[in-house]
């Protein structure tokens, strides 16, 4: 595990630390757990480009297997 020293606003720390006393945890977890949304968010971006870029100029292949599937 690592250590991270980060520096914020004096206000925007108080605001972590009520944030995470409310939630019954520590600043530390708090953080860790906007970390792991913010991980996971940019994934799922980084997926989602890739598979569009996959299907890049393939619309109207699409729209006819949809079609297809539809019975038209």
């Amino acid at each position: 595990m690592s250590a991270l020293t980060i520096r914020l606003p004096d206000d925007k720390y108080e605001r972590l630390k009520e944030l995470s006393k409310r939630r019954g945890t520590s600043v530390n977890r708090l953080i860790d757990e906007m970390a792991t949304l913010l991980i996971a968010e940019f994934d799922a971006e980084a997926r989602f480009l890739l598979r569009a870029e996959q299907g890049s100029g393939k619309a109207q292949r699409g729209l006819e297997l949809l079609a297809k599937a539809k019975g038209r």
